[in-house]
């Protein structure tokens, strides 16, 4: 009897959105599976993925990734028609789904990607509810990240 191999990537982060934190107020987190065609799963595991600039959008009662950049490889997308940027289903509960329709529509937030990862086998799309920040609380945020910085330095010069 031959053990099957567990090369299942637990945990691995497949793709991060870093700009989100810099330009939104990330509020109430969620996690949705993704559903993905053979090549893109393909594509994932060569990390071939982009989610810099995306964002979830809900329609017809359902969420849908867009914007996200899934590079088809040459070699397993041959004899496919491969759109990079397509919208791909997002796979909620409906008690998630009527809660985020509720933020978005009545409270003006919007659904933000933050990661994409494996969770064992399948992949998960981190996103949040955010409110997009003005140019002065960007500056405000800069500001409080130098002054942390500042009070480290002085705390650790004054501890000689």
């Amino acid at each position: 009897m031959s053990k099957k191999s567990n090369k299942t990537n637990d945990g691995g982060t497949i793709a991060t959105n870093r700009k989100a934190r810099h330009e939104y107020f990330l509020q109430d987190r969620f996690e949705g599976g993704m559903a993905l065609q053979g090549w893109e799963i393909k594509s994932i595991r060569q990390g071939k993925a982009n989610i810099s600039d995306s964002y979830v959008i809900i329609k017809n009662g359902e969420a849908y990734l867009f914007g996200a950049i899934i590079t088809p490889l040459n070699s397993a997308s041959s004899h496919v028609i491969c759109d990079p940027e397509r919208s791909r289903k997002l796979l909620l509960n409906k008690r998630e789904l009527n809660k985020l329709i509720g933020a978005t529509e009545r409270d003006g937030f919007t659904l933000i990607a933050t990661s994409m990862y494996w969770k064992g086998p399948w992949v998960k799309l981190e996103f949040y509810l955010a409110k997009g920040k003005r140019e002065f609380d960007k500056r405000d945020d800069i500001k409080d990240r130098d002054w942390s910085r500042e009070k480290e330095r002085m705390m650790k010069h004054s501890k000689r």
